[in-house]
């Protein structure tokens, strides 16, 4: 991965959308809810005022709204800070 997080950033893979049908309609990728866990693929060193606990391979939920959308080499991530992440999942 040539992307570095810096500070208290950390760098998300989010999980695919859940393929969903209603009465064997299939819903289009453009009205699929957001997922909201993720793999975490690279973290930042932290802060002085705040240590970075999560780690690469984390499974973690975040926010609906969180963190920052962008694309390298055809895959989709999230760049957000380690507070908008709001659990591990174990």
């Amino acid at each position: 991965m040539n992307i570095k997080p810096l500070s208290d950033r950390v760098l998300v893979l989010p999980a695919p959308a859940e393929e969903k049908t209603i009465g064997g309609i299939i819903i289009p990728d453009t009205a699929k809810e957001k997922p909201l866990k993720g793999e975490i693929i690279a973290v930042g060193d932290g802060t002085k005022d705040e240590k970075m606990i999560l780690k690469v391979g984390d499974q973690v939920l975040y926010g609906k709204y969180s963190g920052t959308e962008l694309e390298y080499e055809g895959t989709k991530y999230l760049i957000m800070r380690q507070s908008d992440v709001l659990a591990i999942l174990k």
